[in-house]
């Protein structure tokens, strides 16, 4: 036993490295939630990963993103993350879907096709769309709450949703989702109060005003390397654990 996921293996076993081979796991969102969470998926042997954002690396994304460097600044992430995959396991199957994704997007993918899904964008609509049409599929979800504007990254915790507190965007998602019936969401927040950013908006570079969330930006949120890191982490170890376990419980039955 001397592969790449040799490590890895001595903590799971090797039929639980098969299971994670054979799955396929959808990320929403490759910055700096997203990016990381497709690394640690990357390096623990998932054999398959869907890729979906629409967005370029620009030189603001080199602080805290992984797949953002002086090399792959203008690159979409999605191909920068796929690039990162290849050499890590040129074995992974990378699926890149350069797409915003909405609720006019989503008849795009079939989630059914998911061993789980993992929601890292910051959009409350298209992360409620994203949470219902796995919910509608049966597939596992987990999603990221607010990591911007936040220091301490020994405040993330795992909780459901319902049970989060503090986190102005999960007070948003609890009540969407209540009224849409949905009993319960794995999610990774914090309690940390969001700090006010100093100073004006940084420019993206990109040129466009960013019109998602129904009107335009008027702040960037601040963000530092150690936090969205640590969150797309946790993350990507809730996914691993939550893969192997439900295998397992399968092959008892």
């Amino acid at each position: 036993m001397s592969d790449r996921f040799s490590r890895t293996e001595l903590l799971f076993g090797e039929e639980a490295m098969k299971i994670l081979a054979n799955s396929r796991v959808a990320v929403f969102g490759v910055g700096g939630v997203g990016g990381y969470a497709v690394e640690a998926l990357a390096r623990s042997g998932v054999g398959a990963l869907d890729l979906i954002d629409d967005d370029k690396v620009c030189v603001t994304n080199i602080n805290r993103q992984i797949i953002a460097l002086d090399s792959t600044v203008g690159m979409y992430k999605v191909d920068a993350a796929a690039e990162r995959i290849r050499e890590i396991n040129p074995d992974c199957k990378v699926t890149c879907h350069k797409m915003f994704y909405m609720p006019e997007t989503a008849d795009k993918l079939d989630f059914s096709q998911y061993d789980y899904v993992i929601d890292a964008i910051d959009t409350v609509t298209g992360k409620i769309e994203i949470i219902m049409q796995a919910k509608q599929a049966g597939v596992p979800v987990i999603s990221s709450m607010g990591a911007g504007n936040k220091l301490d990254p020994t405040r993330f915790e795992v909780a459901d949703i319902y049970k989060t507190s503090v986190c102005p965007l999960a007070k948003v998602m609890r009540y969407q989702l209540k009224r849409r019936g949905v009993k319960k969401l794995k999610v990774v927040y914090s309690k940390e109060e969001p700090i006010t950013p100093q100073g004006q908006a940084v420019d993206d570079g990109s040129g466009k005003t960013d019109m998602r969330n129904g009107s335009a930006r008027r702040s960037t949120p601040a963000s530092v390397a150690f936090v969205p890191s640590v969150v797309g982490l946790i993350i990507a170890g809730e996914v691993i654990k939550d893969i192997v376990k439900k295998a397992a419980k399968e092959n008892d039955t």
